[in-house]
């Protein structure tokens, strides 16, 4: 049997029916699916929480370097500092939910000012984590006119004179705070809790020895540990710093919730309802620009190191870690303002 040709005229409409479908289907594309197959178009804004110059500010502007090689685009760093990061952060969860506004989370902004403040109670469900990029030690300084250099003698001391120590925090339900506040409750001592407003008024008076003691972030303190003028004796970190081989990390003290309680970490969070196409590819972007070998060189020099986390799993980690520092909270009498 020979196959029956079909008409020209019959193909001919089948093409124009095929035709016809196909371009009602590019149509009938939504406008955010379109915007995300062209993302991104045009620079991203980064807010930073906080004012420049601080830990997070100079975080960002390094990873943001590198996202401008990943994501191909400008990322402009916009501070917007005030109430512990609060402010821009509420900026953010009123932004366009476009990809082109996204900003840096915290410890602090993610998991302890929703607790803190009763208007950032809700922020959180206003936000989309993207990803957490690096992790950053913290330290337990004292200052020398205390007498001690090592872990064991800092808690003896402090043993013997309960109430006599006193350590100074960034604030009333800050991380320095509930770090100081736990490590009371841990090593059974009763060093007093000094709250400052901000964490440059509580290094100024450690550093002139007014307060004793105080926990901070490795980068802004290591300076002062170098110059001798505060001395450093336990890390909260995965493993010990290469700048103070010397120092033991609480984990290889046997104190190992203490020492998750100071690994501060930063990373990208998006307005809710950005486009999930959109989050993958910040979410891409941001992690290999982690990883980028002059990117790594500088957050080395700042004691910072990429995070080799699933990035599934930051939304629950920022959950877990509110549900700790709300009972850290409750038991250091703190309540939201």
């Amino acid at each position: 049997m020979r196959n029956t040709p079909v008409p020209a005229r019959r193909l001919s409409l089948k093409s124009l029916t095929l035709s016809t479908l196909a371009a009602g289907a590019a149509l009938a594309l939504s406008p955010a699916a379109r915007a995300a197959d062209a993302y991104p178009s045009k620079p991203v804004k980064l807010i930073v929480p906080f004012a420049a110059g601080g830990s997070t500010d100079i975080v960002a502007r390094v990873l943001a370097e590198g996202m401008r090689q990943t994501l191909g685009q400008s990322i402009v760093v916009d501070n917007k500092a005030g109430a512990g990061g609060l402010l821009g952060t509420e900026a953010l969860a009123n932004a366009a939910a476009d990809g082109y506004t996204i900003g840096m989370a915290t410890v602090s902004t993610m998991t302890i000012n929703p607790l803190l403040y009763t208007r950032a109670a809700n922020l959180g469900a206003k936000l989309t984590p993207v990803a957490n990029l690096v992790t950053m030690p913290s330290v337990y300084m004292v200052h020398p006119s205390l007498g001690v250099n090592s872990f064991e003698a800092f808690v003896a001391k402090a043993k013997a004179q309960p109430k006599q120590i006193s350590g100074a925090v960034p604030g009333p339900g800050t991380l320095g705070h509930l770090m100081l506040a736990s490590f009371n409750e841990t090593l059974k001592t009763d060093i007093l809790v000094v709250p400052y407003r901000g964490n440059g008024p509580a290094l100024n008076d450690a550093l002139a020895g007014m307060v004793q003691v105080m926990p901070d972030q490795l980068p802004s303190s290591l300076p002062h540990i170098k110059s001798g003028k505060l001395i450093a004796v336990a890390l909260a970190s995965e493993s010990r710093s290469p700048e103070l081989p010397n120092v033991p990390t609480f984990k290889e003290l046997g104190y190992n919730d203490l020492n998750q309680l100071g690994i501060s970490w930063f990373g990208i969070v998006a307005p809710k309802n950005t486009p999930a196409a959109i989050v993958k590819r910040l979410q891409e972007a941001a992690v290999k620009a982690a990883h980028l070998p002059d990117v790594q060189k500088r957050l080395k020099t700042l004691g910072t190191t990429p995070t080799d986390m699933d990035q599934s799993q930051f939304a629950a980690q920022i959950t877990a870690q509110t549900q700790r520092h709300k009972v850290l909270l409750d038991k250091a009498g703190v309540k939201p303002e």
